[in-house]
């Protein structure tokens, strides 16, 4: 085997979270939130240092505002091939809010398109009509060595911040105090039902994420009825696959297995890349799971690559298999002000895919 063809049998998938990337004089969210010129560099640089000493095939991006500065730092880095399919909100000409994805590969990018949603479905789940992602997916089919046309899919799902003022939705009582004292001066009544009404909604975020992971695994399913093209879903989830909220993606618990058969739940199964490779002959000694974001000192996997049956090495579709998975977590657990200061908030994350011979 070549050089060049030993290099093509790893394919290198990554995706790694910004963290508010904006090029000045640009603001994210505030005027106030403006990088200086030398803030700009450090970031741009830690991101060209992360791309060439790990060099990923593919890579998604999330929390993007500037989409050309992107860009451009991207075609400079050997990534020819960048899309996205959403725009950044701007108001007063240089303040942005909600940032999107963005996917570079250094293989051709055959086709792309924002992933719709299955109305039908919605309302069966009793989601109001005009629901949308929080922040748009994206679809692209990358030709990508050995394996052909592969559906990658790139996601951003909404965050665990409530998702309302807990203290919009107080309503007074008859013959209390105008709203605008009580915020003031909170009794211990008020103070409790504004513990309950912020869980409320937080869990109101849980349900948009939950109702993203279902709806978004509806469209995987149907194109790849279409296509039959292996699958790839990477991004920032913002919870943990362990728990309900995003069951939908990785359920194992179906009624239909003894109806529609094993084979055909294959078919339709993901699995986090994370525990093929702990099942993998690549394996080492199983060690814990690393951390990809902290919140209050307490670390979380929140960014997952998740893998079609193509991966799987016990299934007999296998085409690759999962030889190294890596968080990259230095400037988080480590950090050095001078590299690492504006950096990202969260671990990127890769694996290696070994095309089997």
């Amino acid at each position: 085997m070549t050089q060049t063809s030993a290099a093509a049998s790893q394919i290198r998938i990554a995706s790694f979270n910004l963290y508010n990337f904006i090029a000045p004089p640009d603001a994210y969210y505030d005027f106030n939130n403006i990088y200086t010129q030398a803030q700009w560099q450090q970031k741009c640089d830690w991101i060209r240092r992360y791309l060439a000493s790990h060099d990923p095939c593919v890579i998604g991006f999330q929390e993007v505002f500037s989409i050309e500065a992107l860009q451009a730092l991207l075609a400079e880095a050997g990534y020819p091939y960048f899309v996205t399919v959403d725009r950044p909100e701007v108001s007063d000409d240089f303040i942005y809010r909600h940032p999107v994805l963005a996917l570079a590969s250094k293989y051709p990018i055959l086709s792309y398109e924002p992933c719709d949603i299955d109305q039908t479905v919605a309302s069966v789940m009793g989601i109001a009509p005009g629901f949308q992602y929080s922040r748009l997916p994206l679809r692209a089919t990358i030709a990508l060595p050995h394996l052909g046309p592969c559906d990658c899919y790139l996601v951003h799902f909404k965050s665990k911040r409530a998702q309302f003022d807990p203290e919009l939705a107080v309503t007074p009582d008859s013959g209390s105090e105008p709203a605008a004292s009580q915020s003031d001066s909170l009794t211990i009544e008020k103070s409790e039902a504004l513990f309950a009404i912020e869980a409320a909604a937080k869990w109101a975020s849980s349900l948009i994420r939950g109702s993203e992971a279902s709806l978004l695994r509806v469209a995987i399913a149907r194109r790849r009825i279409d296509t039959r093209y292996p699958v790839i879903l990477m991004g920032d989830f913002n919870d943990s696959l362990a728990g309900g909220v995003l069951s939908a993606l990785v359920s194992e618990d179906s009624r239909l297995l003894g109806v529609l058969g094993e084979e055909a739940f294959q078919d339709y199964r993901l699995q986090d890349a994370y525990l093929l490779h702990e099942r993998s002959e690549y394996s080492p000694t199983s060690v814990a799971r690393a951390p990809t974001h902290y919140h209050l000192n307490r670390g979380e996997v929140i960014d997952y690559i998740l893998l079609s049956n193509e991966f799987d090495p016990h299934n007999h579709q296998c085409l690759a298999q999962v030889s190294q998975y890596h968080t990259y977590d230095s400037h988080l657990i480590n950090p050095q002000y001078d590299r690492d200061s504006h950096s990202t908030d969260h671990a990127p994350v890769m694996v290696s895919l070994k095309i089997r011979e």
